[in-house]
C-alpha cells in the first residue's frame, strides 16, 4: 500500500474513532498532497509523498521552537504531536555512526578531497539518502569529513 492511500485510510479511522486532531492533521497532509498533484498534473509516488512529509515535518520542528520562545505550551504539545504523527509515516531516520559511513563512500565515489568538492558530494547524498537524514545534518557531516 502507497503512502498517499496509508494516509487516506489512515484518515478514514481517525473519522470513525472521533480522533478529530489526527484525521485534521492528516487531512492537511493530503491536501498537500493533492495541491502537487494539481499544480504539476502527476500521479505522486512514495518519494513526492516523503518529501512533503518532510517539508510538514520541518514546518512544525520550527514552530515548535517559536512557541516555546513565545511560551505557548498549548500549541508546542499540538505541534508535537503532529510532528510525531507525521515521523511514523517516514522511514526511520540514520543514526550519526551509518551516515557517517555512507557518506564516506560517497566521497570516495565522487573523489572528492576539498570543501570545493562539496556540492558533488551533496548532490549524490541526497539523491541516495533520500529522506532518512536531514540536509542540514549531511552538510555538517560532510564539512567534518572533507575539512
Amino acid at each position: 500500500m502507497s503512502l498517499k492511500e496509508q494516509i487516506k485510510d489512515d484518515i478514514k479511522v481517525a473519522m470513525r474513532a472521533k480522533e478529530k486532531h489526527k484525521r485534521d492533521t492528516l487531512r492537511n497532509i493530503q491536501a498537500a498532497i493533492k495541491q502537487i498533484e494539481v499544480d504539476q498534473r502527476i500521479e505522486v509516488d512514495d518519494d513526492i509523498v516523503e518529501k512533503i512529509l518532510m517539508k510538514y515535518a520541518k514546518q512544525r520542528e520550527d514552530a515548535i521552537v517559536q512557541f516555546r520562545e513565545a511560551g505557548r505550551d498549548d500549541l508546542v504539545a499540538k505541534d508535537e504531536y503532529e510532528l510525531a504523527l507525521v515521523m511514523s509515516y517516514l522511514p526511520k531516520p540514520m543514526d550519526d555512526e551509518e551516515l557517517e559511513n555512507i557518506l564516506q563512500g560517497i566521497i570516495a565515489s565522487t573523489g572528492a578531497a576539498s570543501m570545493k568538492d562539496m556540492g558533488k558530494v551533496m548532490g549524490a547524498a541526497k539523491s541516495t539518502i533520500g529522506s532518512r537524514a536531514d540536509g542540514g545534518r549531511i552538510n555538517q557531516i560532510v564539512k567534518k569529513l572533507l575539512g
